[in-house]
């Protein structure tokens, strides 16, 4: 008999209907949901984010949601703790911990009690990998590290300076590049009995509702909260104002792109964002692939079979 206790993760793509089925599924099984999602953390930040209103939690009790100001740093070392503590408070419950998100690397560093190696910090090094960001472009940043780390290039979006950044100090210190160091992580055993549900579906399906998403945004006042957020003194170089939705906004508000450029862009690099995060995913091995069309679409029946999984296909031990 096993002594690692249960954890199911449910993820995918943006925008792909990780949000209703996941209150189903607590429901059901009694559960309570840990967000992972790098933005849903921050308070205030509600539109852009497609945070989840309290009205619509059905009782569900949510973690790791506004936990942090919009001008507060958030990591993966800062989630790992949280969710962490949320999944021991959550199972002294007897209930049964959901991981709901589309942030991979999140959910890798709990699954898998990924340990972050924390190296004596270069900080000249740092300061020089800023100002190459802030002089020549993130873009700049990005091809510096394709160059030493093709796979952490692919994974990590160009405008992510922050983790660009912190890959090419990695490489600096250890002379491998992170993906290497990453990848044995990720071989660890993981402390959980766990199901890894990834729900997706046809491309143009969820490229259509991505794109439906970000006219919704816009229609619910996505431009005065960007607004608000810069009046309260949030800029570009806040990791939450680094977020899909809020630097396109605030460029428009500052007056460097038009308004329906903003919009183009915001569609355009979410699409973007859901393709790296079905390479991702891709990349998993212990993923249960949950593919909408062989479910004629109906949810209910992707329901009962996670249900059904959960319950008698318990995953293995090693």
């Amino acid at each position: 008999m096993s002594e690692k206790k249960q954890l199911i993760i449910l993820t995918g793509p943006t925008a792909v209907g990780k949000t209703q089925l996941s209150l189903k599924l607590a429901d059901r099984i009694g559960g309570e949901i840990i967000s992972a999602d790098s933005m849903q953390v921050y308070e205030t930040m509600d539109i852009g984010t497609a945070k989840i209103k309290p009205s619509m939690m059905q009782g569900i009790k949510h973690h790791l949601i506004d936990i942090c100001k919009p001008w507060e740093d958030f990591n993966v070392v800062k989630f790992s703790t949280f969710a962490k503590a949320a999944i021991d408070e959550i199972q002294k419950k007897n209930k049964i911990p959901i991981i709901v998100g589309g942030t991979g690397f999140y959910i890798q560093a709990v699954l898998y009690d990924i340990h972050f190696t924390e190296n004596q910090e270069d900080n000249k090094y740092r300061r020089e990998l800023e100002a190459i960001a802030r002089e020549q472009g993130s873009e700049r940043l990005h091809e510096m590290l394709r160059q030493i780390d093709s796979v952490s290039a692919d994974l990590i979006h160009a405008n992510n300076s922050k983790r660009v950044i912190r890959a090419l100090e990695y490489y600096q210190q250890t002379g491998e590049p992170i993906s290497k160091h990453n990848q044995e992580e990720r071989n660890r055993n993981s402390p959980y009995e766990f199901h890894y549900f990834v729900l997706t579906e046809k491309r143009e399906d969820l490229y259509r509702k991505i794109d439906q998403r970000v006219d919704e945004m816009m229609e619910q006042g996505l431009v005065e909260e960007v607004r608000r957020l810069i009046q309260q003194g949030c800029d570009q170089t806040m990791v939450s104002m680094q977020g899909l939705g809020y630097k396109e906004i605030a460029l428009y508000l500052s007056g460097q792109i038009s308004l329906e450029e903003a919009v183009y862009q915001i569609k355009r690099d979410t699409r973007h964002f859901a393709k790296r995060q079905l390479t991702w995913f891709k990349r998993e091995p212990d993923v249960e692939w949950f593919h909408k069309e062989e479910y004629a679409y109906e949810e209910e029946c992707i329901l009962e079979e996670m249900i059904r999984r959960i319950e008698h296909e318990p995953r293995p031990t090693l």
